[in-house]
C-alpha cells in the first residue's frame, strides 16, 4: 500500500542538489563562492526534508511506501521514475541530507579555490544519487543510480585525495563494477522469471511473490547479494576499503562509508528479503558465518593497524557484520536494531573520520606510532577522540549501545552460536579503540607547537556528539520508523523467534532487559 502525495516532494529533493551541483560545476563565476553555495544549498535541503517529514510521514504507517510518486519511462521493459519512502528509507534519507552539510563544514578550508568548486559541486550530486537511491521503488532505476554513484565517488576519491589515491579510486571503482555488473544479471533475470508488464521493476509487483522459487529465486538473489555485500562491506569482499579510507579526502569517507556502504545493508532488507525470501532463508547460515567472520576480523586487522585511518576502516568491516548478521537472523528485535545500527554508525564514523582528520592537518601524519602525549596540547582533541571512540565501542548512553544490544539479543534467540562469537567482536572493540588513544594522546608532553580545535571543527564535533547522546537516550525516534519495517522483514525470512523493540519502552535498555526478563 501506497501513501501518494499531491505534491512531488521527493522529486523536487532530489533535483535540488542535483541542479546544484551542475550549476556549481559549469559556472566558473561561482569559484569563490562555491563552499558557501554548497553548504547553504545543502542545510536548506536538510530542512526541507525534515520539514515534508514532519507534515507529511507517518510513523504509525511506516511499513508502508509514503510521499509516493510514479512517472512511466520505458513502457517497453516495465521500467518507471518510481519515489517512494518507509520507514527505512526515511531516516536514511535523514542521515545522509544531515551528514552532507556537517562534511563540507568540516572540509571549509581543506581545497584552494581552484580545486574547492568542483569538489563541493561533486558532493551536491552525490547527494543527490544518494536521496534517490533511499527513494527509489523500480529495481532497474535503482541499479541505474548504483552505478551511477560509482562517478562522483571516483572522482571524490581520486582528484582530491592524498598521494596514492587515483590508485585507491581505481580499485573502489573495479570493485564496485564488478558487483554492478553481478547485479545487472540479476536485473535481467527478474525480467526473464519476473511477472513482466508496464510494471516490471516495482518493488511493489516483485514483491507479491512474483519471483519464482527454487534455483532460479538462488541464483538471483546471488547476483544480487553479492553486490550488496562488497558495498556493505563484508569479509572477504571488504579489501577495497582500507585503501580507499587511507587515500581518499575525511569528507568523501564520511559519505563513503557513513552513507553509501550502507546501501550494501538497506537493499538486503529492501530487495533480497522481499523479493527472495526463500533464497534468504536459504543462506541464512553461512552469510551468517562470513558475517561473524567480519565482525572478528574486522576488529583483529583493526587492532593490528598503526594508521589511523585505515583502523577505522576496520572497525567498519566489523561493524557492518554485526548488521548483516542480524538482518539474516529473521529477527524483529535484530533486524530493528540493524537499521538503528546504520544509523548510530554513520553518525559515529563521520565523527571518527573527521577527527583523525583534524589530528592530521596539526600532526602532518595519521600513523599511530608518530604520537604520544597529545592530550596536553590537543585536549579538545583528545576529548572528542576519546567520546567518539566509547560511542563505538557501544558505551551506554551513546548511539552505539542500543543497537548492538538489539542486534545481539536478537541474534541470541534464533543463532545463539553467532550471537555469542559476536559478542568477542564487543571485546576487541575495546582495544581497537582504547588502545590507540593510549598511544596517540597520553604520555609526556611532546616538544611541539599546535593548536587546539577551532571553532569550526568544535561546531562539527559538538552537533555529532549530540547526535550521538540522542541516538543513545532516545532513539525511539528511528525506532518508531524502523520497527514495522523490521516485523514485516521477519516474517518474509519466517525465522525470527523474537517480537520487535515496541517503540514506547524498546527506547531504553533498562526497559528492554525488563521485557527480556518478563518474555515479552
Amino acid at each position: 500500500m501506497q501513501n501518494v502525495t499531491a505534491f512531488p516532494w521527493l522529486t523536487v529533493i532530489i533535483l535540488l542538489p542535483l541542479a546544484g551541483g551542475v550549476l556549481l560545476g559549469l559556472v566558473s563565476g561561482l569559484a569563490r563562492y562555491a563552499k558557501i553555495f554548497a553548504f547553504g544549498l545543502s542545510v536548506f535541503v536538510f530542512v526541507l526534508y525534515i520539514g515534508v517529514l514532519w507534515a507529511y510521514f507517518s510513523p504509525a504507517h511506516a511499513s508502508q511506501v509514503q510521499l509516493a510518486e510514479h512517472y512511466r519511462w520505458i513502457d517497453a521493459l516495465g521500467v518507471s521514475f518510481a519515489w517512494g519512502i518507509n520507514g527505512m528509507g526515511a531516516v536514511m534519507t535523514a542521515l545522509a541530507v544531515f551528514l552532507v552539510p556537517t562534511v563540507i563544514a568540516a572540509s571549509w578550508n581543506s581545497f584552494d579555490i581552484a580545486r574547492e568548486r568542483g569538489y563541493f559541486a561533486w558532493i551536491l550530486v552525490l547527494e543527490a544519487i544518494i536521496i534517490a537511491l533511499f527513494a527509489a521503488r523500480d529495481v532497474f532505476v535503482f541499479y541505474i543510480l548504483f552505478e551511477a554513484m560509482v562517478v562522483p565517488m571516483y572522482f571524490l576519491i581520486g582528484r582530491y585525495g592524498m598521494p596514492g589515491a587515483k590508485r585507491a579510486a581505481m580499485k573502489f571503482l573495479l570493485y564496485s563494477l564488478f558487483g554492478g555488473l553481478i547485479m545487472l544479471l540479476g536485473v535481467i533475470a527478474l525480467y526473464v522469471f519476473g511477472p513482466g508488464g508496464k510494471d516490471a521493476y516495482l518493488l511493489d509487483t516483485l514483491s507479491a511473490g512474483a519471483v519464482p522459487g527454487g534455483s532460479a529465486q538462488m541464483w538471483i538473489f546471488f547476483a544480487f547479494f553479492i553486490a550488496f555485500a562488497i558495498k556493505a562491506p563484508m569479509w572477504p569482499l571488504h579489501t577495497w576499503l582500507p585503501d580507499t579510507a587511507e587515500k581518499a579526502p575525511a569528507g568523501t569517507s564520511v559519505l563513503l562509508v557513513g552513507v553509501l556502504d550502507k546501501l550494501g545493508t538497506y537493499g538486503m532488507i529492501s530487495i533480497c528479503v522481499p523479493l527472495f525470501p526463500q533464497a534468504v532463508r536459504a543462506a541464512a547460515v553461512p552469510v551468517t558465518v562470513l558475517a561473524v567472520i567480519s565482525v572478528l576480523w574486522g576488529a583483529l586487522m583493526a587492532i593490528g593497524s598503526d594508521d589511523l585511518l585505515r583502523l577505522v576502516a576496520y572497525t567498519s568491516v566489523s561493524h557492518f557484520g554485526f548488521m548483516i548478521m542480524a538482518i539474516f537472523s529473521g529477527s524483529p528485535m535484530a533486524v530493528s536494531g540493524a537499521i538503528l545500527y546504520m544509523v548510530a554508525h554513520g553518525v559515529c564514523t563521520a565523527g571518527m573520520f573527521l577527527i583523525v582528520d583534524f589530528l592530521r592537518l596539526r600532526g602532518k601524519t595519521t600513523l599511530i606510532s608518530r604520537y604520544g602525549g597529545w592530550q596536553r596540547v590537543t585536549p579538545v582533541l583528545a576529548g572528542c577522540f576519546f567520546t567518539v571512540g566509547l560511542a563505538a565501542i557501544a558505551l551506554p548512553g551513546l548511539s552505539g549501545f542500543v543497537p548492538e544490544y538489539l542486534v545481539l539479543v536478537g541474534t541470541f534467540r534464533v543463532f545463539p552460536w553467532a550471537a555469542v562469537a559476536a559478542v568477542i567482536g564487543v571485546v576487541l572493540a575495546a582495544l581497537y579503540m582504547l588502545l590507540p588513544y593510549q598511544r596517540v594522546f597520553t604520555g609526556p608532553r611532546p616538544q611541539i607547537m599546535v593548536h587546539d580545535l577551532n571553532k569550526r571543527e568544535k561546531t562539527v564535533m559538538g552537533i555529532l556528539i549530540a547526535a550521538m547522546l540522542c541516538l543513545g537516550f532516545f532513539p525511539a525516534a528511528v525506532l518508531d520508523c524502523v520497527n514495522p519495517v523490521a516485523e514485516e522483514t521477519a516474517q518474509l525470512t519466517e525465522s525470527g523467534q523474537a517480537g520487535a523493540v515496541p517503540a514506547a519502552e524498546g527506547s531504553a535498555p533498562a526497559q528492554a532487559v525488563a521485557d527480556e526478563g518478563s518474555g515479552k
